[in-house]
């Protein structure tokens, strides 16, 4: 097997990875994620005793967003599946293109937001966006 093949298969890896952990980030938020979380309320400068008196039905609109939200991210991780299992193999135009761009608009949007809000899970948040990088770096330089 040479170099290329090697690269391609490395990549497809790395972008395989990152698909399940999304499918997985999708249906923790649609299934068990709280709808408000201590770090939400500590951004919003109350306690969540506070929030729920002033807002009661914020956590069941709250559910309902991350349920629709987890639906989006386990869509973007079955095609990313898809992509890399297939066009990512096959070198198909515009594929690292394709893929930086939804590495920017998921990945590293999140973990960007994240530490804008100073989230407990930041630096766990940064570790997909830093192997998604890894992934496409790996696609254009066909290692």
């Amino acid at each position: 097997m040479g170099l290329e093949q090697q690269g391609q298969r490395v990549s497809a890896g790395i972008f395989i990875a990152c698909g399940f952990w999304l499918v997985g980030l999708g249906i923790y938020f649609m299934v068990s994620r709280p709808a408000l979380l201590p770090e939400d309320a500590r951004f919003m400068g109350g306690s969540l005793a506070e929030i729920r008196a002033a807002l009661p039905r914020l956590e069941s609109w709250l559910s309902r967003v991350f349920g629709v939200m987890g639906g989006f991210m386990a869509g973007a991780g079955t095609l990313t599946l898809f992509v890399a299992a297939t066009a990512v193999r096959r070198r198909s135009r515009g594929t690292g293109a394709a893929l930086a761009l939804a590495g920017l608009l998921t990945v590293v949007a999140m973990s960007a937001t994240n530490f804008m809000l100073d989230s407990d899970f930041k630096w766990l948040l940064l570790a997909p966006a830093l192997l998604w990088f890894a992934g496409v770096m790996c696609y254009w330089l066909r290692w």
